[in-house]
């Protein structure tokens, strides 16, 4: 459901959901070993605010993993990106 928000409200160009990742962390004194699934969001940096803020009102954690990392790669697929979140 989130992935289909990102991408109808053109935050994102794509959403990939990498399924059954094992993540083991320490949460509110515990320690916690849950089954989960990634989902990488491809962006532009001026999309990241909004994405954000959408990330954390509909995801069911209290505080769900949001990071950014620079994309480098072809001009056309950069280009795509940037064409797919205007």
């Amino acid at each position: 459901m989130l992935a289909h928000q990102v991408i109808e409200r053109r935050l994102a160009a794509c959403c990939n959901i990498i399924p059954s990742i094992t993540s083991i962390y320490r949460w509110k004194g515990e320690l916690i070993e849950d089954q989960e699934c990634l989902l990488e969001i491809k962006t532009v940096k001026g999309r990241y605010s909004k994405l954000d803020n959408l990330i954390h009102q509909l995801h069911p954690y209290d505080l769900p993993m949001v990071v950014s990392l620079p994309i480098t790669g072809s001009n056309q697929y950069i280009s795509w990106i940037q064409e797919q979140t205007s």
